[in-house]
């Protein structure tokens, strides 16, 4: 038998934290049929930021990775608040968005986007493989080196 969702979060040490409510005048979460859509995540922890400043400048490529997948906790965590606790509902991790704050000859983002991309799949397992998007760009939002976004299939 295979490991819950609930049981893999446990197995690797991760405990969701309550989802980030929304800072401006957008939704976290919007859902359409069976279609669920994630606002950009950044990488907070404990309400704070886990690092700021640019790839390629401030930061590592190994601490953009931890960004990454700080990222993609707080991605989980607004699934599994939209789905009023119950992560069981993920068919699918269909698409992760992936923006990286860099400097204009950083080009590694590939490798930094993987932080969250092997979580997902950690997580949620063969469903939680997807298919993604990288772009670098001048800044975020916060100064945050990382912003995840997500769409996933529920049911």
């Amino acid at each position: 038998m295979s490991a819950t969702v609930e049981q893999r979060l446990a197995e690797l040490g991760i405990t969701l934290p309550k989802a980030a409510a929304p800072v401006a005048n957008y939704r976290p979460t919007m859902q359409t049929g069976q279609i669920l859509v994630v606002s950009g995540q950044l990488p907070l922890v404990d309400g704070k930021l886990l690092y700021t400043g640019k790839l390629g400048k401030e930061l590592s490529n190994e601490q953009g990775i931890e960004a990454a997948r700080a990222c993609l906790v707080n991605v989980v965590a607004q699934i599994k608040g939209a789905l009023d606790g119950d992560l069981s509902r993920v068919r699918r991790v269909v698409r992760l968005g992936g923006f990286m704050a860099c400097t204009p000859d950083f080009t590694d983002h590939a490798a930094v986007m993987n932080g969250a991309s092997d979580l997902s799949v950690a997580i949620f397992g063969e469903a939680g493989a997807h298919a993604r998007s990288t772009v670098g760009v001048p800044s975020l939002p916060l100064n945050a080196p990382v912003e995840v976004e997500a769409m996933v299939e529920v049911a």
